[in-house]
């Protein structure tokens, strides 16, 4: 038996076990990573630099691509890293970091995708009140007020997490640390104050989850009610996405943390939290630009004028 005192290192669940299934796991994150480090990062710099597009919904866009980028960069070069040299281990305060920094990025972007769903909703339902509703001063706040979110809530399970006494030993069942595989490594019962805590945050996260689905189903019967065909494919244009992130991002996470325990193996454990970590901050990125054509034109405009300065 031991005890958090004495466990200076976790050991995380590997991919592969034979060397060449390790470095294709490690080429295939690297891909991965690249794909979500440019996709972010063409939006961050196209709706920082286009000053057309300094609107509300792209400013919680913007938000919303550094904290994927965060996000993915919390969890996939520990991995990458631990495939490259053939190793499990994970430092104590290096897994505390990575669950701080998981949860609170996480749970952001949870607030900036509810904050996203009022947006689309007072636009398309208050149109006549999306200046006073949505001002600059408004959106900042808001803006604010979910990355102290994420900061408070990360803050808070990272040390009563980290302050149980670990008796099940140092191998957590997951590619990265997070705070349900720290708890399976406490001592029997010494876990139900973090458990209350986590039954808390899960009723927050419905009552967002609610006010999402209450925003789409207004902003859906009015669009309906829009009569010029061109209006409703803008409406819809700009609304799709951001309902296709919400539901990739709460559909993997909630399968990830409700499936049932008969269910669940280490192989199928690895491929959802690859679903709900790791594909979400690379996709994102595409589906707000399939549809969103003024996003593309300026990104286009960005990249043309980048190529012929390059070329003078």
């Amino acid at each position: 038996m031991s005890n958090s005192s004495s466990i200076t290192e976790f050991l995380l669940l590997p991919f592969a076990d034979t060397r060449q299934l390790q470095l294709l796991h490690f080429w295939l994150f690297l891909g991965i990573y690249l794909a979500a480090f440019l996709g972010n990062g063409l939006i961050i710099t196209t709706v920082a630099c286009d000053h057309h597009l300094h609107t509300p919904m792209y400013f919680f866009l913007l938000n919303l691509s550094l904290l994927d980028l965060g996000s993915i960069s919390t969890t996939v070069p520990k991995s990458m890293a631990n495939s490259l040299w053939d190793s499990r281990a994970i430092s104590y305060w290096g897994c505390a970091t990575q669950v701080f920094f998981f949860a609170f990025l996480a749970v952001a972007e949870y607030c900036v995708l509810t904050i996203m769903a009022y947006d689309r909703y007072v636009a398309i339902c208050q149109p006549l009140h999306y200046g006073t509703l949505l001002g600059s001063r408004a959106c900042v706040h808001m803006a604010a007020a979910a990355w102290a979110s994420g900061f408070l809530y990360a803050l808070l399970h990272t040390a009563n997490t980290f302050s149980l006494p670990l008796c099940q030993g140092n191998v957590v069942g997951q590619f990265f640390c997070e705070i349900p595989q720290i708890l399976k490594l406490s001592c029997s019962r010494s876990y139900l104050r973090e458990f209350r805590l986590l039954v808390l945050s899960v009723c927050l996260a419905f009552g967002c989850f609610v006010f999402i689905l209450f925003s789409y189903v207004q902003i859906f019967r009015a669009v309906l009610r829009i009569p010029s065909k061109q209006g409703r494919h803008k409406a819809f244009s700009t609304c799709l996405p951001h309902l296709a992130v919400v539901c990739l991002f709460i559909s993997t996470g909630m399968f990830a943390y409700l499936k049932s325990p008969s269910i669940s193996s280490p192989s199928l454990s690895l491929v959802v939290a690859v679903l709900y970590s790791v594909v979400p901050p690379a996709v994102n990125p595409l589906l707000y630009s399939m549809r969103n054509q003024e996003l593309k034109d300026a990104l286009r405009k960005m990249m043309s004028g980048c190529f012929s300065e390059a070329i003078n």
